[in-house]
């Protein structure tokens, strides 16, 4: 596929955005074809300052700004702030994430930009959202994830709330503000009308939680509880394996797999309904028994008798997973200063759209602004 193929190829999209959530939003636009030029302060994104970095990069500014123009613009003076705006007036799309009112005040807003471009898709990622008392609030990943019960899903042994170790929140929110704004485009195609898209971290965090919400407001009354039984984490003898449950049929297969004929004649087992009561017997059963052997042992006998379950692996070993290779979930990135390095190709469209380079802060920013008139 050639980048005129891709279903964004002409479309510009200017990147405001810092950190990952915005980011990610125009990283997934730009997988579809779009050109994407993201603005930076003279310092740079903040996601150039996260975590460690080599040769001008961080691991989270490479992942979220691949194949993006780097143009360095200072908004705080007037010449800063009258650039933005003559590179806002060509975009097709403009994607932000600053704190309500900041952006008007930058002179790019959705309703001054609208009304020279009615087709225009704005997209505004906040925090908390455009309003309400807590819109001013700063906002992370790790702050909403314990605002809005992400932590506490993740409890550590002792009951105590433990942080999601990905930034959860800021992907996911990203991926659904681009969702959006694909759904806008299509809209501004049929009908000439864009729309300002405004995705918030707290309606995302809540998304992702809303079987768990419905379920507790259907028993308010009751704790939490697994929906089958036995599953978890369990040791193996030379590492750990995660065992889990779909259906009454795939605990027959696992009690026939480990030869327990005493819960296939256990009549109060023969259902999820049943097995769910005595969750803790269960599992321990479970848990004795694959400690006697390794992890291979069990991903053998298990696949045979057609039982979910997984090695669990570290993020690192993903590259050179069998199925991994196989399907081309993974490119080969090359950075200058840091070599090739493995690239996770954005599902459904591995071996279609080249990942770009990585942008150096500033890379582009004369070539850009001379193009769109804004030197």
């Amino acid at each position: 596929m050639t980048p005129e193929d891709l279903p964004l190829h002409g479309l510009t999209v200017l990147d405001l955005s810092q950190g990952i959530a915005g980011p990610h939003c125009g990283l997934l636009l730009r997988q579809q074809g779009a050109r994407v030029i993201k603005v930076e302060p003279p310092h740079g994104d903040w996601s150039r300052q996260m975590g460690r970095a080599r040769a001008g990069h961080t691991a989270i500014s490479i992942a979220y700004n691949l194949g993006k123009e780097s143009v360095v613009l200072d908004t705080r003076t007037e010449a800063g702030r009258a650039a933005l705006r003559q590179l806002a007036a060509q975009a097709d799309v403009v994607v932000q994430n600053y704190r309500p009112g900041v952006v008007e005040r930058m002179g790019v807003g959705y309703a001054e930009l609208a009304a020279q471009r009615p087709d225009l898709v704005y997209v505004s990622i906040s925090g908390h959202g455009a309003t309400g008392p807590d819109a001013q609030l700063p906002a992370l990943d790790t702050t909403m994830q314990a605002a809005t019960g992400l932590m506490h899903l993740n409890r550590d042994a002792t009951g105590a709330p433990r942080r999601i170790g990905l930034f959860l929140v800021d992907i996911a929110t990203g991926l659904q503000a681009a969702q959006n704004a694909m759904a806008a485009l299509v809209r501004a195609a049929r009908t000439g009308q864009g729309r300002h898209v405004q995705v918030s971290m707290l309606e995302t965090a809540a998304a992702l939680q809303s079987y768990l919400v419905l379920d507790a407001a259907m028993f308010p009354e009751a704790e939490a509880v697994a929906f089958n039984v036995p599953t978890g984490l369990f040791r193996a003898s030379d590492g750990h394996l995660y065992v889990s449950m779909l259906d009454d049929a795939m605990f027959r297969r696992l009690a026939e797999a480990l030869d327990r004929a005493d819960w296939l004649a256990d009549p109060d087992l023969a259902t999820s309904a049943g097995r769910i009561p005595r969750a803790l017997e269960l599992n321990g059963a479970l848990a004795t028994q694959l400690a006697t052997q390794t992890v291979a042992d069990w991903e053998a006998l298990l696949r045979r008798h057609d039982v979910l379950h997984a090695r669990a692996a570290r993020p690192q070993d993903l590259p050179q997973s069998a199925q991994a290779r196989h399907a081309g979930v993974f490119a080969a990135l090359e950075v200058p200063g840091l070599g090739t390095l493995d690239w996770p190709n954005m599902p459904g469209q591995a071996g279609r759209a080249a990942p770009g380079e990585a942008p150096l802060l500033g890379q582009h920013t004369q070539a850009v602004l001379a193009e769109f008139g804004a030197a």
